[in-house]
């Protein structure tokens, strides 16, 4: 038996607008028929993995175990993108010959944004 990836799925107190917010960090629509209690982008076959945003009743209370990570072939100009977006900046990281910067959205979800390789 195996198990095969379905979506990334992110609690938040408004899922519209974390929808909002990541369809344009993607650069993919909202599904149809989203709400502050559900949203979703590539669930209706849009392509790509699917994302799902849940309202929760509680708020993010400490660092992310887990995170998405995103390559750029232009690592300053993406971080501005995303900034301009909504995204909070938390750091900017160069370790082992990787370099990356670590941002929130919104709602202080982490996630980075890595240089691609040259």
């Amino acid at each position: 038996m195996s198990v095969t990836f379905f979506s990334i799925s992110l609690d938040c107190a408004d899922a519209g607008k974390q929808a909002d917010f990541w369809s344009q960090v993607l650069n993919r629509p909202v599904d149809d028929g989203g709400s502050q209690d559900f949203a979703a982008i590539g669930l209706q076959g849009t392509g790509g993995e699917a994302w799902m945003f849940h309202r929760v009743p509680e708020a993010k209370q400490t660092k992310n175990r887990v995170h998405v990570d995103f390559l750029a072939a232009d690592l300053r100009e993406e971080v501005q993108r995303v900034l301009i977006l909504g995204a909070t900046h938390i750091r900017d990281v160069d370790e082992g010959g990787y370099q990356w910067s670590t941002l929130a959205d919104p709602e202080g979800n982490e996630f980075d944004i890595v240089a691609a390789p040259q």
